[in-house]
């Protein structure tokens, strides 16, 4: 037995306090900027770190080795994980608040464990399955306001299932990034996946805003400037840079446990900085959800433990790309 790394503990702490963030301060750009020429500006910033790391790290010659199928996995997984997630998130953002909106993380890893469950025979074990329950429910409990009947077609806002759509587009681009990493190391297809998501979101944004929306950039408080170097910096480069080391010192399942963390943030955090007010629902929903994604992140433990599965191997079957952020599956949060 190693002796406990407390510094790595800390850095996936701060990763999952990173990702929460990236709901605040998401919303405050939503409500202060154009969403296109935001989430560009957000990813062209992260592409510019995220380049940085691999030439310091001797990775960038390895892009000369990537094969047309490899390109075209990377802008497939780009086109859901950062054009289509980054759109769904920013709009959201505009209509549900922060701390709310947040609760959707919970149902990313039930989605990705479901769907890889019917489409690779993944195994899973009656833990796993009470998890799913647990974390689906509470993230619709607080989702709909205490009220799950409201999300039904008709009776739910526009926000409410703009942020379902966040949780497709990343469940999508973890099941192709599932694939594409078996051939392309985890940092380069992050770099590579933002840098390809900076470019579609620019070029939409200069087809659907026109430069005008750039040009009001420069008009946006300080306070949205903040929260996009934020974004790009911390919740993107940074927060996978810890989990990246967490992942190699713990291992996936280890270090995706973190994750149940991320709404609590999110919504300690809303309610901090955006003074959101802590409804009954939202901390009853919220609680319900994290105790489901622990307790999926424990049955998957128990299965690798039981089938001597190495945790590694675990990564995407725990779906550990956040929301916003980009993890290492893949992405966000």
């Amino acid at each position: 037995m190693k002796s406990p790394n407390y510094s790595v503990h800390l850095s996936l702490i701060g990763m999952a306090a990173l990702w929460g963030a990236s709901w605040p301060w998401g919303r405050v750009v939503a409500q202060a900027m154009p969403p296109l020429a935001a989430a560009s500006l957000r990813f062209l910033i992260a592409s510019v770190a995220l380049l940085l790391w691999m030439s310091w790290s001797g990775r960038l010659k390895a892009l000369c080795t990537l094969d047309s199928r490899e390109w075209l996995g990377l802008l497939n997984a780009s086109a859901f994980g950062v054009f289509g997630y980054s759109i769904f998130f920013l709009l959201a953002l505009k209509l549900v608040p922060a701390g709310k909106a947040s609760m959707v993380v919970a149902l990313n890893p039930v989605l990705i464990l479901i769907l890889a469950s019917l489409l690779f025979r993944e195994p899973v074990n009656r833990k796993m399955s009470l998890g799913v329950i647990l974390a689906v429910s509470g993230a619709l409990y607080a989702l709909s306001a205490g009220s799950i009947s409201s999300l039904m077609p008709g009776q739910s806002g526009i926000g409410e299932w703009l942020l379902l759509g966040c949780a497709l587009c990343w469940v999508s681009y973890t099941l192709i990034g599932r694939t594409v990493l078996t051939t392309v190391d985890s940092l380069t297809a992050t770099s590579m996946t933002t840098l390809i998501g900076a470019v579609l979101l620019s070029i939409s944004s200069l087809g659907v805003e026109g430069l005008s929306a750039w040009g009001s950039l420069i008009h946006a408080p300080s306070q949205a400037w903040y929260s996009v170097l934020a974004l790009g910096l911390g919740s993107t480069a940074l927060a996978f840079a810890w989990y990246m080391h967490g992942v190699k010192s713990l291992g996936a399942t280890s270090a995706g446990a973190y994750l149940a963390l991320v709404p609590l943030f999110g919504v300690l955090l809303s309610n901090l900085w955006l003074k959101e007010t802590l409804n009954p629902s939202l901390i009853g929903g919220g609680l319900l959800a994290i105790s489901g994604m622990a307790l999926m992140s424990w049955g998957r433990q128990t299965l690798n433990t039981k089938d001597n599965t190495p945790a590694e191997n675990s990564q995407l079957q725990l779906g550990q790309y956040d929301q916003q952020s980009h993890p290492d599956t893949k992405r966000p949060a």
